[in-house]
């Protein structure tokens, strides 16, 4: 027994802890850094990748493996921003934020009121032949297609969101963004699936709100403006004809954090 503690205490010092633990916090402060950017699962992966070669490189014998590490490590260094430059713009500009160090508000607790107001104007712009498509974000944050759009900043209502899709105004021809409990923006970009559909009749907000929702975890709802017809896309599958009572079990999952959306519904 004195023989272990001699050899924990040789090798496990406070300046070793002390080591070992800013090691975590730089880990740590990296994710979360990048937290709910697209980015986050690729870092994840090139960190468990780093720690392999970190391992497999400790052992002496493997002397052609050392050397390409080694030479191979000044590259991987000028890479990494070039890869992540558009995520570490976003990631520097989170910094200065307050809420990034005391997180941020999933959802809010109101998530009735908007749920009302997204399924009135969404019925009223079906009846009117109002093409639409709002994109609700949830933990992946979706500022890469805030910046192609105009800022709002306003709290949801139903006079709003028709008054923004009403054919012929500026802003109706993209889609609307939706964080929290505010419509953060209009006239978004979103970009188009690229998977053939099964339907041939769909349109491109359709294919954008498929699109959106392969990248990211946001909810898309989208209002044909030739048919009238509501669809509601996540995870890349899509579910179409919504009447109101659908339209609302699909919000209400979405909003309590259910994982699969249309386990009920029709996808394609």
């Amino acid at each position: 027994m004195d023989n272990l503690i001699a050899i924990f205490s040789q090798f496990f010092t406070w300046q070793s802890v002390i080591d070992i633990t800013l090691v975590t916090l730089v880990f740590y402060a990296l994710l979360r850094l990048f937290a709910g950017t697209q980015a986050v699962q690729l870092l994840r992966g090139l960190l468990i990748i780093f720690l392999v070669i970190a391992l497999l490189g400790s052992f002496s014998s493997l002397t052609a493996f050392s050397w390409l590490i080694r030479t191979s490590s000044l590259a991987i260094l000028i890479a990494l921003p070039v890869i992540f430059q558009p995520e570490l713009r976003r990631v520097l500009e989170r910094v200065g934020r307050t809420d990034m160090f005391f997180g941020r508000q999933r959802r809010d607790t109101g998530y009735s009121r908007i749920i009302s107001e997204l399924i009135s104007s969404c019925m009223r712009m079906s009846k009117l032949r109002y093409g639409a498509i709002i994109v609700i974000e949830d933990q992946v944050v979706l500022d890469q297609y805030i910046e192609t759009g105009v800022p709002i900043d306003a709290s949801i209502n139903r006079e709003l969101i028709i008054t923004i899709f009403y054919p012929g105004t500026p802003l109706h021809d993209g889609a609307v963004v939706i964080r929290g409990d505010r419509i953060v923006a209009a006239a978004c970009v979103l970009p188009l699936t690229q998977r053939p559909l099964p339907d041939t009749s769909l349109g491109t907000r359709h294919r954008a709100a498929i699109g959106v929702t392969e990248d990211t975890d946001a909810l898309a709802i989208v209002v044909s403006e030739e048919t009238g017809n509501i669809s509601a896309a996540r995870n890349g599958r899509m579910a179409r004809r919504l009447d109101e009572k659908r339209l609302r079990r699909i919000l209400e999952r979405f909003y309590e954090s259910r994982r699969d959306l249309f386990e009920t519904e029709e996808t394609i």
